[in-house]
């Protein structure tokens, strides 16, 4: 696991010294605590003294009593001995009442480097963005990429080929579900797992969200991840299934629930020929594609939704911003940037027919930005052709081959 733990910790490393306090978030619970515990080894690693690193796992019985801010205040504060700098983790803050307060106290006035990780849609929301604007910086611990996938596998010494990328398309990442080997034990697992998060994470005791509706309309969205659908389409397709009318309003807050949730990513469509972010008009992905595979009945290899969803998933691994892309005539799949540069990107299954290919990187024709321009795809041949570059999408997603940006 060594390789999918530095995946992270490059990214974290340059704010170790940094007075922001260090936000671990993501669907994975049990990887985002890894990444505290590997942050941990590296400063003991590197001479911090342990007297200066404090850990609690709130979810350890040792800590059980602390259960409001003025309780973790206190305990922090008695383990501060000198003025030196100390490194402060904590593990499910979200078990602390009020702990947006004590984190903001930390902050001013001790001199610490601070780690925590929680609840999701505790995290970042109400209180907490209020009092800590502009001091905390997120890191999203995803599922497995594929790579990721590869390196597990192997590690435990697992079954391992390049075709299971079909596999990955159908159940994802979430490492658990490959000590199960039928589908069914798979999508029982997966299923459970979903539930476990909306139950945690979004209809608590004391949420006033209507279960049976926030579950219809969660199913609708993840099912038509990839797709681009309005509030408008949610409605009408509730309204027909519940003889029941909901809001709009009731459906952008239960989005919104998922998002914070990471169950989704929204997708904003960049306007190409006008080089603008056009906020209107947005797709959802699935953090996981076996979130995706338990609302649908079959999995159609050749639609290319659940594959976009993968490639979606790994640009944001690599550290892109992506967009989806609109020309004057009609639209490219994603529209990556990184450190200021960009390329467009077009994901297909597999270019049978030469229907396929012309559309595919025809899709191209109506952009005159002279950056990059690449088709992914199952296939193995090599297809580039007019100044556009066609990769196997195994190939990129296990980083043998990369995108050049301009």
């Amino acid at each position: 696991m060594k390789l999918i733990r530095e995946n992270y910790l490059k990214m974290i490393r340059p704010y170790y010294e940094a007075d922001l306090i260090k936000v671990i978030t993501g669907v994975r619970r049990a990887g985002k605590s890894v990444i505290l515990e590997s942050i941990r080894d590296e400063l003991h690693q590197s001479h911090i003294p342990s007297d200066h690193i404090i850990y609690l796992n709130l979810e350890d019985l040792d800590f059980e009593w602390i259960q409001t801010a003025q309780e973790l205040n206190t305990q922090i504060k008695e383990r501060i001995l000198d003025e030196k700098r100390y490194y402060i983790f904590i593990d499910e803050i979200q078990h602390v009442e009020a702990f947006e307060k004590a984190l903001a106290s930390f902050r001013a006035t001790l001199n610490a480097s601070i780690f925590v990780t929680g609840s999701n849609s505790q995290l970042l929301s109400g209180e907490l963005a209020t009092l800590l604007t502009g001091r905390t910086v997120e890191f999203e611990i995803l599922p497995f990429s594929f790579s990721e996938m590869k390196e597990y596998l192997l590690l435990n010494q697992m079954n391992y080929s390049d075709e299971m990328i079909y596999d990955y398309i159908k159940w994802g990442g979430f490492p658990l579900r490959f000590d199960f080997h039928e589908d069914a034990s798979i999508q029982r697992y997966l299923s459970n797992l979903y539930t476990g998060i909306i139950n945690r994470d979004i209809i608590s005791r004391q949420s006033r969200l209507d279960r049976r509706v926030f579950m219809d309309i969660a199913m609708y969205v993840l099912a038509n991840a990839g797709k681009e659908f309005s509030a408008e389409n949610i409605i009408s397709y509730y309204e027909k299934k519940n003889s029941r009318v909901i809001s709009q309003r009731s459906v952008y807050n239960y989005i919104e629930k998922m998002q914070k949730a990471f169950l989704i990513h929204s997708v904003p469509k960049y306007d190409i020929s006008g080089k603008k972010v056009l906020q209107a008009k947005q797709k959802y992905y699935a953090i996981d594609t076996g979130l995706q595979a338990i609302h649908t009945n079959t999995i159609n290899f050749e639609d290319t939704f659940f594959l976009e969803n993968i490639i979606y998933n790994e640009l944001l691994f690599q550290g892109f911003t992506v967009f989806t892309g609109k020309t004057y005539k009609g639209e490219v799949d994603f529209v990556a940037i990184k450190d200021g540069r960009k390329c467009f990107i077009q994901v297909s299954y597999l270019m049978t027919s030469q229907s396929t290919i012309e559309r595919e990187f025809g899709a191209f024709r109506p952009i005159t930005d002279a950056s990059p321009k690449y088709v992914l795809s199952l296939d193995k041949i090599d297809m580039s052709r007019d100044g556009i570059a066609h990769i196997n999408i195994v190939d990129f997603l296990l980083h043998n081959r990369s995108l050049a940006l301009t």
